[in-house]
């Protein structure tokens, strides 16, 4: 489904490209006033002044993931709440955890149909959480990031942290391959990690 914005004066606009002139407007005002943060996904953020992406590679992974969550909703198959989105250099990698195989298969191929999408990883897990699980989960991921907020060297603010049934997946660009061992023996090393899926690209800035 197309999603659009009806005005009665101006006629339909597509979502992506309002989006895009959004982030453009804000990154113009604020570019090198400030660090700019921009949400890519459930729990991260990305700092424009640190990410070795360009302001303009910024602002189109962040309409694409909005783009993705907005299909993924409008999908009746799939259970958009329970999956997380993030979006590097038009790479969309799925989070989360669904309850079956063809959930999270209907959910890589409506990512995977979005117009600017250059490819998809499907980490989704199969299962469910109950509350506590959900409890464990967020503590688990908030100490990660307490201790990379407090390593030398880590821009924590490039380092999405997801955690679903103890299993962490961290997303993010990073400027050295040395930090992003540092960064996923963080993960590793944090008690209550079952296991860390890597999706950390290293790109030299």
């Amino acid at each position: 489904m197309k999603r659009t914005i009806h005005d009665k004066k101006m006629g339909v606009f597509t979502v992506k490209p309002i989006l895009r002139i959004m982030g453009a407007v804000l990154l113009s005002l604020l570019v090198g006033c400030a660090p700019v943060l921009i949400g890519t996904g459930a729990t991260g953020a990305y700092k424009v002044s640190t990410d070795e992406r360009t302001a303009g590679g910024i602002v189109d992974d962040a309409a694409l993931s909005t783009e993705v969550k907005a299909r993924l909703i409008d999908e009746p198959a799939v259970r958009a709440r329970n999956i997380d989105v993030d979006v590097l250099e038009g790479i969309v990698t799925l989070t989360g955890m669904v309850e079956t195989q063809e959930e999270a298969t209907r959910a890589f191929q409506t990512a995977a149909a979005v117009p600017g999408v250059r490819s998809v990883k499907n980490d989704l897990q199969i299962g469910s959480r109950t509350a506590g699980q959900v409890i464990d989960d967020t503590i688990l991921g908030n100490r990660i990031k307490a201790k990379l907020i407090s390593e030398p060297g880590v821009r924590s603010l490039n380092i999405d942290v997801d955690v679903y049934g103890g299993v962490v997946s961290l997303s993010g660009i990073v400027a050295g391959a040395d930090l992003k061992r540092k960064i996923i023996d963080i993960a590793r090393e944090t008690p209550g990690t079952r296991r860390v899926i890597d999706n950390i690209i290293v790109k030299a800035p």
